[in-house]
């Protein structure tokens, strides 16, 4: 349909992009072999037989109502029922005192037209009831409002969008054919109604899978059965079944025969995007086309189908123009509210350029705010193990990240300044639009002219001209950062036929050293219309968590997305300390939903983005190719986080439905059963290396844990909480968990606290009656509360979020809490007056409880602290050898030996060889910090730290070697690292064949360099020669 130049060649018989079977287009035929729809308009009219009758009554009370001059009642009634072409369906639907009403607001507005000299008339009328509402207004066509009513938006907000509920509504929208004034001076105005409608449906279905394609007519309202013809519901069958097969919309579009018609249909899943109708509009209005009418049905199978009637304002339809309305419902599916986007507006960016500049304004939001050379000269001249210059120094870098550059204040820059948002938009499109062309591919912006005939300018060019047009310094530092986006983007799905959200793969060196001191590997941005997302890895074979980021209000909101990149950062590089002997190195997904949106939407949409960029796209108008300037196959690893515990089943499957091969592996934490996943929880597998640490300083100091007081974050309900009750055997004080605070300064009782960690309940659900005179329970939600001592609670959740601080034992266990609960401003609430600390060891078993200068600061106080990369890596490493099983065996073996109810004698082997290797690892590795310890005097936290990134280098370093080239000793490293069940049962050699040749790398890497420090210590013995020797050992042990 275009040729690569971007010249159009409309094909006036084509009937476009009809969906197949296969999830292609084709071109379909009907029957007599046309390629055109009938122009009849799909819906049977609705002939209201009561109408003349209706008429007569309705003149009455209006005479009665003395309102309208009597003389022009007759005429005034008659031209509303027959000059303005209302469909019969509203007389029918409204009572003869609504109709009454709305003929002498009709007048009524008329009248004041008249009298302040207006050309215009205005008509408002509408009625909301529980089960309909209709809405008739005065519409120009072809022109979005900014003022008014703005029916449409409303009908978004109080009926489509709101599936959650399981209700579900149909929408019936035309334009009236007659003009609103009966006066032959007057400008003509037509009018727009709108009828919404509670769907109405037959008796319940039994047992149907909707899920899975079904007759359409099992799924439909009554009334729209009554009216659809026989093409409409072929129509819509074949759109509904395509719909189900994919997140993101399914859009046809059709010819009507003789008319300059085209018809649009859109289906998609109930619930996939908000404010989609009303955002349609802007759309095709940006194109010249208006709407005669629309119609929407929501199916009871989770479907929702809108059909758009669209004439060109003037002259013949431009079939480019429809063709760009076809994609670009996609990128309006995405982000309907792109403030960006306004046909209104004065700067008038298209959808493509406002989608690129909304991409680009959060990509601002988080990387704009940094703290530049003044910071960093500042952070030299103090010292951070001082926790006040540390604090001082905390609360400067917050302030700087908050004022410097608000959101507002970006798109402020962003709205001012289209031109330039145009000529960054031409150098993104340019450098990532597929050049070679297929019908089905989303051209760049309004037209491909306009890439033809504008000017292409290099990254160079473009800080030239922003530096020229730019005088304001805040301005041009803000799209400056676009340059920067520019030049890091990798792969976009942006012009994707079809997606559920943006995602970028950028190239993170853009990074500033000073802030982000490690260097990063890979990042994705994923922005959506009520979400963003991150994800950062620290190496090429990586795997970490995804964790959603719930906010319980607005200022909570933000304190989030200001800090959503830094915390993902910090996540991604602890858990590569936390991943030094394993095969993946440290990643880390982070997703913020918008208050009110879904979670769990919003994490499908992240999956399914970033799957766009790890797959190559084949599905010709669904997934196409795009431009990859990386150039290497990417896996990434997902696992179980903060709020996505119960989302790792569907994420497999879903790669498993988009062809990944790599699918098995893709997530960990899935269900044993059925997806052959292995829980951390029921196993203990983190609770066992923070077992290896507490034990070990009881070991080492010769300590009774029975006699040992501790506190603990993170209650039963959790996995590292619950089992952190289950397999010690200490005095327990105090846990502090989501629900509220738990104490007893005699000891819980251990009894009642097992019930609850075998159940999963909060502290909350402690029975009280076993609690000492002196013990108590401050739940989240109580106000005024006295405690034993007197003391009055004024408010619960203050209280649990400090009550760390309040208590005093010899071990404090973090299994849970939000990051950074301990830092430079508020250390000091830990030890008393006389510096003498709250506790006496802590094993941190949270991630990034403490922050480091804390931890330094405990540390020189004398505590005896281990940090989170070293203690808790019992998940991660049963997280690395669930993806080593998903690698090594195939699609029927792993079912065979990794899933069914009862579990395998293989799985179960395989569990404990992973249960032993965790406990080994622990041990060893505490062994080695706790000896470095007593040579050098050193903290932990810097000896853990230093640990951790010496195997890390070590293991890049190998992996960056031709060792692996060695094959006796690559066969006897993998021979070790490999656990023994997984071996015996298929082979080494078949392992290494099906192993990914960079994962298989990584993992005779790690276990090289793990096991030599462990052994040799963190300094490696006597470097070279020592080294040379422990190589001959793994490979003369054969």
């Amino acid at each position: 349909m275009s040729t690569p130049t971007g010249e159009y060649h409309p094909n006036p018989a084509r009937h476009l992009l009809a969906p197949t079977s296969n999830g292609g287009t084709s071109t379909p035929t009907t029957p007599g072999g046309s390629h055109k729809i009938p122009a009849d308009v799909g819906y049977e009219s609705l002939t209201f037989a009561g109408k003349t009758a209706q008429l007569a009554k309705v003149q009455d009370l209006i005479l009665s109502n003395g309102f309208i001059p009597s003389p022009l009642v007759n005429s005034e009634v008659t031209w509303f029922y027959t000059g303005l072409g209302i469909d019969d369906g509203y007389f029918k639907l409204e009572s003869i005192e609504t109709i009454a009403s709305h003929i002498e607001s009709l007048y009524g507005a008329k009248v004041q037209a008249h009298a302040s000299h207006q050309d215009y008339l205005e008509i408002k009328l509408e009625k909301e009831s529980e089960n309909s509402a209709v809405y008739i207004y005065t519409s120009p066509p072809g022109v979005s409002l900014s003022t008014g009513p703005q029916y449409e938006v409303r009908i978004d907000a109080k009926y489509l969008d709101q599936v959650s509920d399981g209700s579900t509504w149909r929408l019936e929208s035309y334009r009236a054919a007659g003009h609103v004034s009966s006066s032959k001076t007057a400008n003509p105005q037509q009018l727009r109604c709108y009828f919404v409608s509670k769907s109405t449906f037959e008796a319940p279905l039994e047992q149907e899978d909707l899920t899975q394609p079904i007759d359409i007519r099992k799924v439909s309202d009554k009334a729209f059965l009554e009216k659809a013809t026989d093409n409409t519901l072929e129509i819509y069958q074949s759109v509904m079944d395509e719909s189900l097969k994919r997140m993101g919309p399914v859009v046809t579009a059709y010819e009507v025969e003789g008319s300059r018609e085209r018809r649009i249909v859109i289906g998609y899943k109930s619930g996939g995007t908000k404010s989609f109708f009303s955002a349609l509009s802007d759309l095709y209005h940006s194109y010249n086309f208006y709407s005669t009418r629309k119609y929407v049905e929501m199916f009871r199978n989770g479907i929702t189908i809108i059909s758009l009637y669209l004439l060109p304002l003037s002259g013949p339809p431009l079939e480019a123009n429809i063709l760009q309305i076809i994609k670009e419902t996609s990128l309006i599916y995405v982000l309907p509210n792109n403030p960006l986007f306004r046909v209104d507006a004065a700067s008038k960016l298209t959808v493509q350029e406002a989608a690129y500049a909304y991409s680009g304004w959060i990509f601002a939001q988080h990387f704009l705010n940094r703290l530049g050379p003044a910071y960093s000269a500042l952070r030299n001249l103090l010292d951070e193990s001082d926790t006040a210059q540390a604090a001082v120094l905390s609360d400067i870098r917050a302030r700087f990240r908050q004022e410097t550059f608000t959101r507002a204040s970006i798109l402020e820059t962003l709205q001012t300044y289209p031109e330039i948002i145009r000529l960054l938009y031409i150098s993104f499109a340019m450098t990532h639009y597929f050049s070679v062309y297929t019908p089905n591919q989303l051209m760049p912006t309004l037209s491909y002219a306009r890439l033809q005939t504008g000017t292409v300018l290099n990254n160079e060019e473009l800080l030239a001209t922003i530096k020229k047009k730019v005088l304001n310094k805040h301005d041009a530092l803000i799209l400056e950062s676009f340059v920067t986006f520019n030049k890091a983007i990798l792969k976009t799905n942006f012009f994707t036929p079809t997606k559920v959200a943006l995602s970028f793969r950028l190239d993170p060196s853009f990074l500033p050293e000073a802030e982000y001191p490690t260097p990063a590997y890979g990042l994705f941005l994923v922005v959506g219309d009520d979400f963003r997302g991150f994800h950062l890895r620290m190496k090429d074979v990586a795997r970490g968590g995804i964790r959603i980021v719930l906010s319980r209000n607005r200022e909570a909101y933000s304190v989030s997305q200001r800090n959503l990149f830094d915390e993902n950062y910090g996540l991604a590089s602890t858990q590569a300390l936390k991943n030094k002997d394993i095969p993946e190195g440290g990643s880390k997904g982070v997703i913020l939903p918008d208050i009110g949106a879904s979670p769990r939407i919003a994490f499908e949409k992240y999956v399914d983005s970033i799957i766009d960029l790890l797959i190559p796209g084949k599905t010709p108008g669904i997934k196409e190719s795009v431009v990859d300037l990386y150039k290497k196959e990417e896996i990434l690893f997902f696992g179980p986080d903060e709020n996505t515990a119960d989302m790792m089943d569907w994420a497999a499957g879903h790669a498993r439905a988009r062809g990944a091969p790599w699918w098995k592996s893709f997530t960990t934490g899935k269900t044993a059963s059925t997806l052959g996943g292995i829980p951390h929880d029921q196993f203990g597998m983190t609770s066992l290396s923070v077992r290896s640490y507490t034990t070990g300083i009881y070991r080492k100091l010769g300590l009774k844990e029975e006699e040992i007081t501790k506190v603990q974050t993170g209650g039963p309900d959790g996995d590292l909480g619950s089992n952190e009750i289950l397999l010690s055997k200490d005095k327990t004080i105090t846990i502090i968990d989501g629900s509220g605070t738990l104490h007893d300064p005699l000891g819980l009782d251990r009894t009642e606290l097992v019930r609850l960690a075998k159940s999963r309940l909060m502290v909350s659900h402690f029975d009280k009656s076993k609690l000492s005179k002196e013990g108590y329970i401050v739940l989240v939600d109580d106000r005024d509360l006295t405690l034993p001592s007197g003391e009055v609670v004024v408010d619960g959740t203050d209280f649990r979020n400090v009550a760390h601080f309040r208590y005093k034992a010899d071990i404090l266990v973090p299994c849970g809490g939000r990051p950074a609960s301990v830092d430079s401003p508020n250390v000091a609430q830990l030890w008393d007056a006389d510096g003498i600390p709250s506790f006496k060891y802590i094993v941190e078993g949270a991630n990034l409880f403490i922050t480091q200068p804390a931890r330094l600061a405990l540390e020189k106080k004398g505590v005896i602290l281990f940090r989170d990369s070293s203690t808790n890596k019992g998940g991660v490493t049963s997280s690395s050898l669930e993806v080593l099983a998903g690698l090594a065996l195939n699609d029927k073996e792993f079912a065979e030996l990794m899933t069914g109810e009862t579990a395998s004698d293989f799985y179960l082997a395989y569990t404990r060889n992973i249960q032993q290797l965790i406990s080994a690892n622990g041990t060893a590795e505490f062994e080695c910090l706790w000896d470095e310890h007593a040579e050098t005097g050193r903290p932990y936290s810097l000896i853990s730290q230093d640990l951790s990134q010496s195997l890390v280098e070590l293991q890049n370093s190998l992996e960056e070697s031709s060792l692996y080239e060695d094959e006796k000793l690559r066969n006897a490293v993998m021979s070790r690292a490999i656990p023994k069940s997984l071996r015996e049962k298929i082979g080494l050699e078949t392992i290494l064949e099906r192993l990914p040749e960079v994962y298989a790398h990584s993992l005779f890497s790690s276990y090289i360099a793990a096991h030599y420090i462990y052994t040799h210590g963190l300094h490696g013995g006597t470097g070279l020669v020592d080294f040379h020797f422990f190589l001959k050992s793994l490979s003369d042990a054969v």
